[in-house]
């Protein structure tokens, strides 16, 4: 199995769209949203996506403001989950933050989310803070970051 990670084009919008309604179903963004990131209109936002034996197999967005970088989003197609295509594109947004000048990234992941919580564990993120209903259900998120370099 080939798995590649590339930056986002026009023609992956609609496979990223139709991804964001699968994986955040109470709060998918929108084909222009997600349309105008991959355009670049959004300076500070890049997309990167994960091609499993040349299939769309997941998707990242991540905002670099100075030493800051943000995960926005990071889904795999149900198909792909748990055969490295998250922590592939967790590798090319970490890259890409280095790249731009953060020091650190930071995300929010739902507090209930038990198998994300345990991937960024795993992949060196650590509690910083809580956010008492921040999900349009109410449900808390949990702050997290890591240094873009792991030697810090």
């Amino acid at each position: 199995m080939t798995l590649s990670v590339r930056p986002a084009h026009p023609g992956d919008v609609v496979a990223i769209v139709e991804l964001e309604v699968i994986a955040f179903p109470l709060d998918p963004w929108s084909e222009g949203l997600v349309g105008d990131g991959v355009a670049g209109l959004v300076p500070t936002t890049s997309y990167f996506v994960a091609e499993q034996d040349a299939r769309f197999a997941g998707h990242a967005a991540v905002s670099v403001v100075q030493d800051v970088a943000e995960l926005q989003r990071i889904a795999t197609v149900p198909a792909a989950r748990r055969t490295g295509v998250a922590h592939a594109l967790l590798g090319a947004v970490v890259a890409h933050a280095a790249a731009s000048g953060a020091d650190r990234l930071l995300l929010e992941v739902r507090d209930d989310n038990v198998a994300a919580l345990a991937f960024y564990a795993r992949a060196g993120f650590t509690e910083i803070a809580r956010r008492a209903g921040y999900y349009r259900d109410a449900t808390d998120a949990v702050v997290l970051e890591r240094f873009v370099t792991m030697a810090r």
